[in-house]
């Protein structure tokens, strides 16, 4: 399923804790990380490579945590069947 509705308003309620701009590539895609519809927009399915790019003053700590949860925070909270 990938990023559906729960798994992304977890991943923008962390986004928004940041003040450096956050955005989800996915191809030729590029979202703004800290909006529910834009991540929901950019149809992150299972398996899809997606590459995260922090631009701003707490960049690199916003990256390790959203990086954290992405590979691996959001299958423990939501449960492997949730994500796939």
């Amino acid at each position: 399923m990938g990023l559906h509705l729960r798994p992304a308003g977890i991943l923008c309620k962390q986004a928004t804790r940041y003040q450096c701009r956050i955005q989800l590539e996915t191809g030729q895609n590029s979202v703004n990380a800290k909006s529910v519809l834009s991540v929901l927009g950019a149809c992150v399915r299972c398996g899809d490579e997606v590459r995260l790019v922090c631009e701003g003053p707490d960049e690199r700590q916003a990256f390790e945590e959203l990086k954290d949860l992405m590979e691996n925070k959001l299958e423990e909270q939501l449960g492997k069947e949730s994500l796939c």
